[in-house]
This record gives C-alpha cells, structure tokens and sequence, in this order.
C-alpha cells in the first residue's frame, strides 16, 4: 500500500526558512512526478511545487525564487526547501505522487497518492 508521510511542519517567522520532507513507501519512485500543495484556511488547494525524475521542475509563480524542491531517489524523499516566508505561505502542505506524469504538474485531478498533510505557519 503506498503512503507518503510529509514532516517538518511547524511555526515559524516572516522571513525564516523551513523544510518539509515527504517519505514515500511501496512506490516504484522512479516513474513518479512528486509534487507539493498547499491549502490555507478558507482557500482551494493550489499546487506548489513538482519534481519529476531526471531533474524537471515546476514552480508556481507565488514560490519561485523562494522555495525548491528536491529529490532523493535512494531514500525515496522529496523535500520543500522553503524561504524568505511570508504570512501568505501559512497553509497545510501536501505531498503528493503522479505516475508516469510529464506536464501540466499543477493538475491535482493528476496525482494518485497524498500524504495527510503538515502544518506550516508563518507569523508575522
């Protein structure tokens, strides 16, 4: 059964940084985008960030410049490296897994799995 699990999920200043981690189990890693979302209070989920095998990377707009994303396929981790944050990152964090998935990165209808969710707060 697969699972992914994010950490790391906490409080946090405006302007500090964070890293949210993702373990991902009973996945072929390799053939899956991994990818972020996040969902403030009172808002649809939007997508954050993806990481597909080889290297390809998507950002939305809001994170460029701020957050990375990164891939461990030994470990079978991906993590958001997330800085400079502002009140407006204050959300839950999802992970999520995409089989086979080569573009449009920010469809979530497109994802198979997701983790449970982390909180992340940025107070100001």
């Amino acid at each position: 059964q697969v699972q992914l699990v994010e950490s790391g999920g906490g409080l946090v200043q405006a302007g500090g940084s964070l890293t949210l981690s993702c373990a991902a189990s009973e996945l072929t890693f390799s053939t899956y985008t991994m990818g972020w979302f996040r969902q403030a209070p009172g808002k649809e989920r939007e997508f954050v960030a993806a990481r597909r095998s080889g290297g390809i990377s998507s950002y939305a707009d809001s994170v460029k410049g701020r957050f990375t994303i990164v891939r461990d396929s030994a470990k079978k981790m991906v993590y958001l490296q997330m800085n400079s944050l502002t009140p407006e990152d204050t959300a839950v964090y999802y992970c999520a897994a995409a089989r086979n998935l080569y573009n449009n990165y920010h469809l979530q209808a497109r994802y198979d799995y997701w983790g449970q969710g982390t909180q992340v707060t940025v107070s100001s």
